[in-house]
């Protein structure tokens, strides 16, 4: 009688790893084809066959651009992030720090968030966005985490348009980092967000230890997280001139705003401008991908950085340490957030006619060479 032929090796390989995901070996992100490849000393071709095969069974699931998951039992809760971030050539970067801490918390308390399940593009009516949330829903969806867009009137309504239909469907939402663009907006939906007044305050009074005199912030939409940085801002600069302050002097409010109909290199240029002639010595920028920008264009002046005009940013982002003059920054809580996003999601289902609420999450300032102090 013959022998079994042995089964193909990418076959074994995936019956192996199957073995170690039942025991729990990974709580969320299973490691790459190239983890795989060298950990079982078989080639690329190879791991990334045994992974598709442990897809084909339901057992992972593949991220663009974040890898493979574990799927999670069914008694597991299921969200939705829907992530609507500036386009534009770091639009992955910040998506990417949102999703990260939603797969930090998901290592710690089992959940699973899907990413794709609502491709949203203005235009689009109650009719074509009903069957997405319907379909979410039946996919044992319990909630949706919105990261509004900033970006435009249009953009806005198709936000509104979205979170009209889950009321209707009664999917809950939590908002993340901004409330819907508007000034003077109403909260009609619990929003999660870092603390913009206070990160801002202590960006500002950060610049005026260093003997900043002439400081600006730079905004760039009618958005809750936009105001509360030019809050914090504005806080920090009266408190500094109050008589009791340890400071003295009249410091000057500058609140600069980037131009929404200029490409972005444009508009770097327009606002180095305006530092430059306002005789501006420290910048508080509301993203580290401005401030960079910013930098570059004031550096191509021949206006040293920080010698000349110290930058600060916000989100602690990649690129902001990717170059020599490393920026400055108050960095986004990201694995935080999601932890109290989630909170407030369980609070929302278990009693849905409360009022909305506003959760903030601290940050941390990060100093390195843009603010490092004058020349």
């Amino acid at each position: 009688m013959n022998a079994a032929m042995p089964l193909p090796k990418y076959l074994d390989l995936a019956s192996s790893i199957e073995v170690l995901i039942q025991k729990g070996h990974w709580e969320g992100k299973i490691p790459s084809v190239r983890w795989v490849a060298q950990q079982h000393k078989v080639s690329a071709v190879t791991a990334s066959r045994a992974l598709q095969v442990l897809r084909d069974k339901g057992l992972i699931r593949t991220i663009e651009r974040s890898g493979n998951f574990r799927m999670p039992p069914p008694e597991v809760d299921r969200w939705a992030l829907v992530l609507r971030p500036t386009p534009g050539p770091w639009q992955a970067a910040t998506q990417e720090v949102t999703r990260a801490g939603f797969e930090a918390l998901a290592r710690r308390v089992p959940q699973h968030v899907e990413t794709d399940l609502f491709p949203l593009v203005v235009g689009m009516t109650p009719p074509e966005i009903w069957p997405l949330v319907r379909t979410a829903k039946q996919r044992g969806i319990r909630g949706a985490f919105l990261l509004p867009s900033r970006c435009s009137d249009a953009e806005m309504r198709l936000d509104e348009c979205f979170l009209t239909c889950c009321r209707e469907e009664q999917l809950p939402v939590v908002l993340l980092e901004r409330n819907l663009r508007g000034q003077h907006r109403a909260l009609e939906h619990d929003l999660v967000a870092v603390d913009d007044l206070y990160g801002a305050a202590a960006c500002t009074r950060h610049l005026l230890d260093l003997g900043r005199k002439r400081i600006a912030a730079i905004v760039a939409s009618p958005t809750s997280s936009h105001n509360d940085r030019v809050a914090g801002y504005l806080y920090a600069l009266h408190s500094a001139a109050q008589p009791s302050g340890k400071r003295t002097g009249d410091y000057k409010a500058f609140v600069l705003q980037q131009s929404d109909d200029l490409p972005n290199r444009d508009s770097y240029a327009k606002l180095a401008a305006q530092v430059r002639k306002h005789g501006i010595d420290g910048v508080i920028c509301y993203v580290d991908y401005l401030a960079v920008g910013l930098m570059v264009e004031l550096l191509a002046h021949g206006i040293a950085v920080p010698g000349d005009v110290a930058v600060v940013g916000f989100d602690d982002l990649p690129i902001g340490n990717w170059f020599p003059i490393g920026v400055t920054t108050y960095s986004y809580p990201s694995e935080a957030m999601a932890e109290q996003a989630v909170r407030l999601m369980h609070e929302r289902i278990a009693n849905p006619d409360r009022p909305a609420v506003k959760a903030v999450v601290p940050g941390q300032l990060i100093i390195r060479e843009s603010s490092a102090g004058k020349n």
